[in-house]
């Protein structure tokens, strides 16, 4: 296995990302991190890819424009945002109170990741779509999109967009509109949590648009497990449901690997 640091183009810019790969990989795996970045954890999710798959693992990092987005300064951010009690989240005086404690530069985060996030989205998808064309100019004949939390959205928007070999859904929404699952090419694997009501309440939804389109889909839904249940960092990690649905990611790659 190797790794590496590389960029590729993207809309006047250069993104950031990270390549894990086998001598010979005969598969790519856009990689989409959570809201946190490019961390580590994503870094070893690229290796455990490589290392027991043979595939190439590209993570780009889709804050690559903002050098005020790093793991620590979301981190110190988010979780103040995340402590208004759902309530207080759409109240302009409790939103204005938390804004008038940060300083310049968290504030400057939450511009991009809450006020402005359909526009920071929509940068997100187009560089997405660079990243397909990266691994296809790499010569890579077959691509799949995973990702977790925002990732996951991500990556199964991505599957709407481009002609995905596969898509691998973390706990991430579903696209939007849910009819342009119409546009989805590969086999889908969803693993979610049944403790994590914002995601799971779109799953009704989403399976009626799979029978009607017809999708190869399997699903898998985590009792007893909550948000970000893989992150073995994280506050919510699920030892017993992420080694689950560790085997289901390889034997989902194994399938396409054929």
């Amino acid at each position: 296995m190797k790794e590496s640091e590389v960029s590729y183009d993207s809309y006047n810019s250069k993104i950031n990302s990270f390549i894990a790969s086998s001598e010979n990989p005969n598969l790519g795996v856009i990689l989409v991190h959570e809201i946190w970045g490019l961390n580590e954890n994503i870094r070893d999710v690229s290796r455990k890819l490589a290392n027991e798959l043979g595939v190439l693992a590209l993570a780009p990092h889709l804050y690559s424009r903002y050098e005020f987005l790093t793991p620590e300064n979301i981190q110190n951010v988010m979780y103040k945002v995340w402590n208004l009690p759902p309530e207080k989240r759409t109240d302009p005086n409790a939103y204005q109170e938390l804004m008038s404690s940060l300083d310049e530069t968290q504030r400057k985060v939450v511009e991009v990741l809450v006020t402005n996030r359909s526009n920071l989205e929509e940068q997100m998808m187009k560089d997405l779509e660079k990243a397909y064309d990266y691994l296809n100019s790499q010569g890579i004949k077959k691509i799949v999109s995973m990702g977790f939390c925002m990732g996951g959205g991500l990556a199964f928007q991505l599957a709407t967009e481009v002609p995905l070999d596969g898509t691998i859904v973390f706990y991430g929404r579903n696209p939007q509109p849910i009819d342009s699952i119409q546009k989805i090419k590969g086999p889908i694997l969803g693993l979610y949590a049944l403790e994590d009501p914002p995601i799971i309440s779109g799953l009704p939804e989403l399976i009626s648009s799979i029978i009607k389109y017809k999708k190869d889909i399997e699903i898998k839904l985590y009792p007893n497990a909550y948000h970000a249940f893989f992150n073995n960092r994280g506050r919510t990690y699920n030892k017993e449901a992420s080694e689950d649905a560790w085997e289901r990611v390889k034997s989902f790659i194994r399938r396409l690997s054929k």
